[in-house]
Formats: C-alpha cells, structure tokens, sequence
C-alpha cells in the first residue's frame, strides 16, 4: 500500500502581506504531477487545509482546482482529507456527501454523541486491509461528554480515550491521520515561526507519543517542518511551501509512504517540490547585497538585515530595484544594539514588587490592599533569601 502524506496547506496564507495563491497552486500541481508519476493508493491531507477559520472565496477555488486535478486521476485515488486547528469544521465538511462519491474523503469534527465514531476508511492491497483512521484536531472540551467524569482532563487523556473507544485491532495494518502537538517523553519537535500554535499552559496541549505508537504509520499535521517524533513511522511532513524565513533551509516535499506486509518496516521518502520563489535571508552590507542580486534570486521572498555602520541614503529603495519581494528590513550595528541594550537594561531595572503590583492591577483592576501589598513583600523577601 503506498500513500501520499500532506499536511498543512494553509491555503490563502500570506507572507509579510505577499498573496501566496499562485505559489501554492504552482505546487499543488507538483504534487498532482508526482500522484500521476507515482500512482499512489491514496493520498492523506492532515489539517490546516485552510489558513483562516472563515477562507476567503479565492481559498475555497484554489483547494476546489487541487481536489478537481486530484480527482481527475484515472483510475482514481482516495483522499482522505481531516480538519486542523485552523480549520471551519462545519465549512470543510461542506458537501462531504458528495465529496464521497468521487473518492474524496472528509472528516472535520471529532464525534460528538454515543452514536458517533472516529471515520475509518478501509482500503486494500495484495496483503489485504489496511484501515485508515481519520481523527481531526480536537481539544478535551469536544470529547468530554462521551465519558465518565474525570475521565478527560487534557489533551492527552482525549486523544488515548478517543483511540481506545474504536477497540481497534492492533493485529491488522493501522494508519492514523491525526493533527495534534505530539512529543517524544516531553520533548517537543522543531517549530517555525509560521506555526501559530497556542501552547497551553504547563503543556497541557502536548500529547505524548506512547499515545499512537500501536499505529503501523502515524500521519501526523500540524507541524511545519518535517520531522519525525521518536520513531520514523510516526511522522510531521511539514508544509508544502515555506510559509516563514524561519523555514529557509527547509527541503519541502510530499512524503511517500510503502506499507508492505505487517510487522514489516514502512519505507518513507520523500518527493522534492520545488517553489516558485524561495524564501531566503540576505545579511550584510548595502552595497554587498544589491551586488548579489542575479535574474534567479532577485524573485525571492527576502529578508534583509543591513549591518553599514552609516545608514545609507534611501535603502528601502535602492533593494526594491533589484530585490521585487523584500519581506523585512532591518538594521544590526553598534547603533541598534547599544539601543536594544539600553531598552534591556531599562526593563531588567524594574523591580519584582513592582511588576507584580502592575500585573494585579491589570488582571483584577483594582490596586491591591496593604494586607495584600505586605503578604506579596513576604513572599519576594523569602524567595530572595533563597
């Protein structure tokens, strides 16, 4: 059973205020290319399909054009597609019915009532099923009211419950197409700055990879740089595009997928997609910079950090005629770092009474008593001693 394994489209994202559709239709056709070349058995989209909670009409046409050349594919193969944070549950479930008719299968929202259950989909190959469940991104709150009080009480403690609720038979060949913070032991994987993940606090939204490890290959999204966690059949494939200059040494790719018999390794790959423009930094002096601009890289996503010591006339505008995309501009001299230094030293001379004095107000609005004043000096007084 070979597969295709995406995640996090994120279409109708933009970078830095730069309108992204016609890249990301450039490597939806990349992929469409490899799934003709290829001929996999089907092809796993593992949330964020969309950027925005509400998509804009452009968005819904460009994964409308993505589905239609994936489905225009003879003979055709199956899409299993799940929802992710970013993602409208109701919206993206929009004529699944139907959807379902042409091979394409959706499943946006975790089970709500005793009735429901995680969407399996069943495909075959010469070793005989292998069963494919689709879990969307949920948080405790969407599943609590399937069990016993208690029962849930973070992130982790929902995802095992939701598994264990499908008695699924670990005998039989099993991928899970999941879109969740998952860490190895505690240890979280490699994050971008284009990842807008909300960090609960004291990691509550971290669910430990024990959790999935009975799978036979764990689709995992909501990641952006591909990476596996613990094991290699457990597996972020990152976007398909750079969506930050964080990502800039990023090698993007569709990862494919071989399940052979069971108990027998996964082979993984990895098919290069090559973007329209490269997202990149340039570092140094004016001059320097204008001087490596050529007719490849003057197209790409820049960010541009200057270090003249003199600010030059206009730089903006002398990069602008031969970089057309420049994403920031910054300055890094003795100049700004005595200022950053100076803005550190000013914050650092605040005093803890202080800053908690002012986070009180701002969280309870109000000033705090003197009984109130004198137990907080008790407590930063002990915690000095120590």
């Amino acid at each position: 059973m070979k597969f295709f394994h995406l995640s996090d489209l994120h279409i109708g994202k933009q970078l830095h205020s730069y309108n992204l559709s016609e890249n990301q239709r450039a490597v939806f056709a990349q992929i469409t290319d490899q799934a003709k070349e290829q001929r996999p058995d089907a092809i796993l989209i593992c949330g964020d399909i969309f950027d925005r909670f509400v998509p804009s009409g452009e968005a819904y046409t460009i994964f409308d054009e993505f589905l239609q050349s994936l489905s225009s594919i003879t003979p055709k193969i199956p899409v299993l597609v799940i929802g992710g944070n970013h993602d409208n549950a109701q919206r993206l479930n929009y004529a699944s019915s139907f959807f379902e008719k042409h091979q394409i299968f959706v499943s946006s929202s975790v089970p709500a009532c005793e009735e429901e259950h995680i969407k399996k989909i069943v495909l075959k190959d010469e070793y005989g099923d292998v069963n494919f469940y689709l879990l969307p991104f949920l948080k405790p709150g969407y599943v609590r009211q399937l069990f016993e009080e208690g029962a849930i009480t973070d992130y982790e403690s929902a995802v095992r419950e939701m598994l264990n609720r499908e008695n699924i038979d670990y005998h039989a060949r099993n991928v899970l197409l999941s879109h969740q913070f998952y860490t190895n032991s505690g240890q979280a994987p490699l994050l971008c700055d284009s990842e807008q993940t909300v960090l609960t606090v004291g990691g509550l939204d971290h669910v430990d990879v024990s959790v999935i490890e009975k799978f036979d290959y764990a689709a995992l999204g909501h990641i952006h740089g591909a990476q596996m966690v613990k094991y290699p059949y457990i597996r972020y494939c990152g976007t398909p595009l750079k969506y930050s200059v964080s990502e800039e040494h990023h090698k993007k790719s569709v990862t494919m997928v071989t399940l052979g018999e069971k108990g027998t390794e996964a082979l993984i790959e990895t098919i290069p997609l090559k973007p329209v423009q490269e997202v990149r930094r340039e570092r140094g002096l004016l001059k320097e910079i204008i001087e490596r601009a050529t007719k490849e890289n003057c197209h790409d996503f820049v960010s541009v950090v200057l270090t003249d010591e003199k600010e030059p006339y206009h730089p903006k505008e002398q990069l602008e005629e031969v970089y057309d995309h420049i994403l920031e501009l910054r300055f890094d001299n003795a100049r700004t770092r005595s200022l950053f230094e100076e803005q550190n030293e000013d914050h650092f001379s605040v005093q803890p009474m202080e800053l908690f004095c002012s986070f009180y107000q701002e969280m309870q609005r109000r000033s705090m008593t003197a009984e109130e004043e004198a137990l907080i000096r008790e407590i930063l007084e002990g915690l000095g001693e120590e």
